[in-house]
């Protein structure tokens, strides 16, 4: 059995692939929202947050011999649970992790290390910061003192958990943009159009993640733009390509 982490929409799209291959597979995805989209065809589905204990269960419990950890770019957590998992368990551990954008020359793109660097480096750039870094990451914004007299919109998905943790966190109904991806260029530059943006937030998720049509919209636009880095990890069996994951998973066999 093959256990995918696959909280995305390449990842689902992996566990599928793996499936269509004769594998039998187990998809690993945290809300029901994300189950819903990973029940396919051929694959079997575990809902909710995995610890290492709850993934060393897991494996146990489903023989599982080969973890795919298809989990988003920015998501260290996961991905540091599940190869100290696979370590104690002593079964295949492989990261499938999706290309980066190649990012233009462009003089007003920024670059960050975190979502705590981009904060302050947004608050000496404009007032109207229009953050696209997912749900994760807004309390870092909302807290950062630098940006107090700032106005954030939050771009989020259409969850209700999600538009109430906005809220919570003080986010008014104005300045929430509950919509899913992907976005076309024209659709991005329309929506900062609309909302007076001064500076736009984002994190480099790949191509499937939107990263270049919100940099191709901040360019049409001038306007400055804060990418924020991936986290520096160590990958042990690191895959860029569906194919790649495919042959690892059959030299595995």
């Amino acid at each position: 059995m093959i256990l995918v982490l696959a909280g995305t929409l390449d990842g689902r799209e992996l566990a599928v692939h793996l499936a269509a291959a004769g594998h039998q597979v187990l998809a690993a995805v945290i809300s029901e929202y994300g189950r819903s989209l990973a029940e396919l065809p051929g694959i079997r589905v575990h809902t909710g947050q995995l610890t290492i204990e709850g993934m060393q269960n897991l494996i146990a419990g489903q023989n599982i011999t080969v973890f795919v950890d298809a989990s988003h770019p920015y998501a260290v957590n996961g991905s540091m649970n599940a190869m100290q998992a696979c370590e104690l368990a002593g079964i295949e551990y492989i990261r499938y992790e999706r290309a980066e954008v190649c990012v233009p020359e462009y003089e007003r793109l920024y670059a960050a290390s975190d979502a705590a660097h981009a904060a302050k480096l947004a608050a000496s750039l404009g007032k109207v910061i229009f953050l696209t870094t997912g749900s994760r990451t807004l309390k870092m914004f909302k807290t950062e003192p630098l940006l107090a007299k700032c106005r954030l919109i939050a771009r989020v998905l259409p969850q209700p958990d999600v538009v109430q943790e906005c809220v919570d966190l003080g986010f008014s109904p104005g300045d929430i943009v509950a919509i899913k991806g992907p976005f076309s260029q024209q659709l991005n530059a329309a929506l900062f159009k609309e909302y007076d943006t001064e500076v736009i937030i984002t994190k480099n998720s790949g191509t499937i993640g939107g990263a270049d049509t919100k940099i191709a919209a901040a360019i049409e636009l001038n306007l400055p733009i804060i990418v924020i880095g991936r986290p520096d990890i160590n990958y042990r069996n690191l895959c860029q390509t569906q194919e790649q994951v495919m042959n690892m998973v059959k030299n595995m066999e």
